[in-house]
């Protein structure tokens, strides 16, 4: 039987600082952190002077694994800038940062947002996001580290997004509640890129397109669909990570949050064999 996978949190959704962030996920009792970088109404800066350190420090004494690194300050720049401007300069300085920040962390993957600005509207937004992520895949490439995008495309055009960057290094990072907030059918999405998806999933769940206060699984989010289509196709996620908002601090609801993400990963255990950890190179000459 294989070991269940490693349950973490995002620490852009709880309470305080990054520090506060590595304290509370000991005390919850989960395994890992996703840190965010930060950034204005974000947060302190991750790659403060001293900062990485102090986090190393506690999560070494705490046993608390860094697991990832999000760029969620690109939803305010736009991934997508066109070339040339002070917006796509400020966007791969971003993602610099980022990708140095995970690597100084020993964090396996580093991830970047496509919403709000960042958001891939047509086709000519598609085709901008494609080449940042495939310059920046080359970067994380370089630093021993995995480049996901998050984002809530349709199955279509997912799987054109993961052709036009055409890089191994590239995956698509899946949440449980985007696709039910984008109205894109999520076993469908499974089923057209599970080949290319990070080995992180965000558990996420809310009501009417709202993520508050929803449990997971007291929502109309699809938790249990996403992670049965993962189990079918042999995925077995490396790890779980709340998405839920839990910024209010209450450690009731986090951890009953927790023992049911738990309770999730030991139902939807792959039955085949999971895929290989990297998939065969996509085709740059999808049309």
């Amino acid at each position: 039987m294989t070991a269940a996978p490693l349950l973490g949190l995002a620490g852009w959704r709880l309470p305080g600082d990054h520090l506060d962030a590595v304290r509370l996920t000991h005390r919850a009792g989960a395994d890992g952190l996703q840190l965010d970088l930060g950034g204005p109404g974000r947060g302190p800066w991750l790659d403060a002077p001293g900062t990485v350190e102090r986090i190393l420090e506690h999560c070494a004494r705490l046993r608390v694994r860094p697991l990832a690194v999000a760029g969620n300050t690109l939803n305010d720049i736009g991934l997508h800038a066109p070339p040339g401007g002070r917006d796509a300069l400020r966007v791969r300085r971003v993602l610099i940062r980022v990708l140095d920040a995970a690597h100084a962390l020993g964090a396996p993957l580093a991830f970047v947002p496509s919403f709000r600005r960042s958001a891939v509207t047509d086709r000519a937004e598609l085709d901008r996001t494609a080449a940042v992520l495939a310059w920046a895949a080359a970067e994380a490439r370089a630093r021993g580290l995995l480049l996901a995008n998050e984002n809530d495309l349709d199955p279509a055009r997912a799987r054109r997004l993961v052709d036009q960057v055409a890089a191994d290094g590239f995956r698509l990072l899946l949440d449980t509640y985007n696709p039910r907030v984008a109205g894109v059918d999520a076993v469908a999405l499974v089923e057209a890129v599970h080949p290319w998806l990070a080995p992180h999933v965000h558990l996420k769940d809310g009501t009417g397109g709202v993520v508050a206060r929803d449990l997971l699984g007291d929502g109309d989010g699809p938790v249990r669909e996403s992670l049965a289509a993962l189990a079918a196709h042999g995925f077995r996620p490396e790890a779980l990570v709340l998405e839920n908002d839990h910024r209010d601090g209450d450690p009731v609801r986090l951890a009953l949050d927790l023992e049911r993400a738990r309770d999730l990963a030991r139902t939807h255990q792959p039955s085949a064999s999971h895929l290989p950890s990297v998939p065969h190179e996509p085709s740059a000459s999808r049309p």
